[in-house]
């Protein structure tokens, strides 16, 4: 079927329909229309980081996990296995004719807002704090989720939150975020318009307002920015409930007639709740024009009609796929090596990992309240699955490759509180060669709202690691005992280094991240992780929560020194770059594996301007790859850069090439001097002129 046959179909249906089908229609559990061969759907689907509440699926580490690995190959091949597993799922509920909540085709994910602020509960479903980073990975999640035909989609990927949200999780009902056009044009809305490029087939309007406007009744940002400016052709959709808030929370209407009125002028073809049964009174008030649904309603047919839900599921080209395409062991393995590129070394003192049989240990205690944690392994929006592999278990299976070792465990203090009694569980250390130390968060402690049942809303109010965890691991640091310390957790923790001589930053790893941990610390696999957002110093160093300026947020714009900057991260090999050319296309250099271990470095390409305004970014990622060298040898590469690498965003909003000399700088993590004093690669910088 052609475009305009399509077209024509979609409108002869909406020609025989009643008011009432239409609006039906327009919820995210829609009726179904027998007369008309169109079936009952449930619009919401969850797909984040593996198929969610779905049942049995493979989970994958958490999203801002796999912004860790700076790798959108491995990113895309992960969401194409999503993708396997959603139709799967699909195809095995339509056998039973179930078209009910999580067993649809129309998936709410990636989420693409910036996490400006790491108290932020949410901050672990983005893929970080920089916008080109984060468009590059909601472009391999939407070509992994949807496939290569814009016409027959696989899935209906979607980016959300649009736009300025990024919390407190506590007023999102009620705030109103008022960014310059600087920010918004130069941090908040350029993920949005490159998934849009990159064809996304739905956009979720947020909760919040902008600049007066509730987010999913913005004629700015639905119609100004999105249709006209951005020219996108899919459908939009409100975050849940949000349409509701228009007159419970931000009090702009003042009835569910007038907000659904409102929602849908503006461009809101969806609604996730239940305010668009009021489109009827809509009408009968003169608020809405039946037209205007008509318009809405035809492209979410449109979307259904690229899903092939007007056929049969048995002629979708994969209709093959079923239950023993659901988590499969080549899908194990690949949640096995996303965690094993997503692990960040923040330290390692000594040379301490890997454990090998050269460095005789022969007794090893795990401690902590993570370490046994399944809860650890999830984060949020997750799927569930019969082999949770620990991080205990995971390093207990090594243990028959290294019969040398024997390991006990204790998990010493709470993960929420301090335990009644410590006593004799810290002595354990002494007794030890190793302590591998498991502390941090979970989705108990950062959070949805009303997921994180441990904080304020989901959000947490401070950033350091729960002192009973830190005064606990203080009572272990001074047994004596080498100490890896392993963290978990979706967001930024600032935390006194010299509590451990190793530290492993695991995020959120997923069904295989017990596994992948252990590879790591034993060597079976090379840290490669690098850190997405910057871990500040501590919670006083962060500008006021609520405010949305993005004036000493993130590397672009903080000049406070970080504890750990964004890009950083370890690996048990050395790394130089050398060579390098740039012209305003692409960068030039050699990779050169100065170690003994064959590894995967993170290669980053950061732009800034010699003579930047106080209100420009320090400097900005503008290209990175993930690259595989063996252990002695060179690699050369070229990055391309994109065509904007050199521009800047003004006052009005508006993209400007300014003439003169900027500052081009390959390394491995953000330029910052903290980043050489903690052992990053040396960064090489070459200079372009405009």
């Amino acid at each position: 079927m052609t475009q305009e046959e399509r077209t024509q179909e979609i409108r002869s249906l909406i020609g025989e329909m009643t008011l009432e089908e239409k609006v039906s229609l327009m919820l995210h559990e829609s009726m179904g229309i027998p007369r008309l061969n169109i079936k009952p759907y449930n619009w919401w689907n969850e797909g984040l980081h593996g198929v969610a509440r779905n049942g049995t699926a493979t989970v994958f580490p958490q999203a801002i996990a796999l912004a860790a690995t700076f790798n959108t190959q491995l990113a895309q091949t992960e969401y194409e296995a999503i993708s396997d597993e959603a139709r799967a799922k699909y195809n095995e509920a339509q056998k039973v004719g179930d078209n009910g909540q999580f067993r649809g085709l129309t998936y709410w994910s990636p989420n693409i807002n910036i996490a400006r602020d790491p108290r932020w509960g949410r901050v672990q479903e983005t893929f970080g704090e920089d916008p080109f980073l984060t468009s590059q990975m909601g472009i391999a999640a939407v070509k992994g989720l949807q496939g290569d035909d814009r016409e027959n989609l696989k899935l209906a990927a979607c980016a959300k939150h649009l736009a300025c949200h990024s919390g407190p999780e506590s007023t999102r009902h009620t705030a109103n975020v008022k960014p310059s056009k600087k920010d918004l044009f130069e941090t908040y809305l350029p993920a949005f318009k490159a998934l849009v490029d990159a064809g996304v087939e739905s956009v979720m309007g947020s909760y919040n307002r902008v600049n007066d406007e509730p987010c999913c009744g913005s004629r700015f940002l639905l119609q100004e920015i999105l249709r006209k400016r951005w020219h996108f052709k899919g459908h939009v959709v409100s975050d849940c409930w949000a349409v509701q808030d228009f007159h419970k929370g931000h009090k702009v209407t003042s009835s569910p007639a007038e907000s659904a009125a409102l929602a849908i002028n503006s461009g809101c073809d969806l609604n996730c709740g239940c305010t668009y049964h009021a489109a009827l009174d809509a009408v009968r008030q003169g608020l809405l024009s039946e037209e205007k649904i008509n318009q809405s309603l035809e492209r979410l047919l449109e979307t259904r009609f690229k899903l092939g839900m007007f056929d049969s599921w048995e002629n979708s080209k994969w209709a093959n796929l079923g239950a023993k395409d659901v988590d499969t062991r080549e899908k194990r393995e690949l949640a096995k090596k996303v965690a094993q590129e997503s692990i960040v070394l923040l330290k390692n003192s000594n040379n301490l990992l890997p454990i090998t049989k050269e460095k005789h240990v022969k007794k090893i205690v795990v401690m902590g309240p993570s370490a046994a944690s399944t809860t650890v392994l999830l984060g949020n929006y997750y799927g569930i699955n019969p082999r949770l592999v620990t991080i205990l278990e995971g390093i207990a299976g090594k243990i028959d490759s290294h019969p040398e070792i024997t390991v006990d465990f204790h998990p010493g203090t709470g993960m929420y509180a301090d335990s009644v009694q410590r006593g004799w569980t810290v002595g354990m250390a002494e007794s030890a060669d190793l302590v591998i130390a498991c502390f941090g968060l979970d989705g108990m402690m950062e959070g949805e709202e009303g997921d994180a049942v441990e904080t304020k809303r989901g959000d947490r109010e401070r950033i350091e690691l729960p002192q009973h965890q830190v005064s606990y691991l203080r009572a272990i640091k001074e047994r004596g005992t080498p100490v890896v310390l392993v963290l978990t957790g979706g967001s930024a923790i600032a935390f006194d280094t010299d509590l451990a001589d190793a530290i492993l930053f695991a995020w959120y790893p997923g069904e295989e991240g017990g596994n992948a941990v252990a590879d790591i610390i034993f060597g079976d696999a090379v840290p490669s992780g690098h850190l997405p957002i910057t871990f500040p110093k501590c919670t006083e160093d962060l500008p006021a929560f609520d405010d949305y300026s993005m004036k000493g947020r993130t590397y672009r714009y903080e000049t406070k020194e970080a504890l750990f900057p964004f890009g950083f991260g370890l690996s048990y090999t050395k790394w130089k770059f050398e060579n390098v050319h740039a012209t305003k296309e692409a960068v030039t250099l050699d990779v050169i594996n100065k170690g003994d271990t064959d590894a995967l470095e993170a290669v980053q390409v950061y732009i800034s301007k010699n003579e930047r305004n106080k209100e420009d970014p320090l400097h900005s990622l503008k290209a990175f790859c993930k690259v595989f060298v063996k252990a002695g040898e060179r690699k050369k590469l070229t990055l391309s850069l994109p065509k904007d690498a050199f521009e800047s965003i003004n006052q009005d909003g508006k993209s400007v090439l300014i003439p003169g000399k900027y500052r081009v700088t390959v390394c491995d993590s953000s330029p910052s001097l903290r980043a050489m004093a903690l052992g990053s690669t040396e960064a090489v910088c070459t200079t372009v002129e405009l």
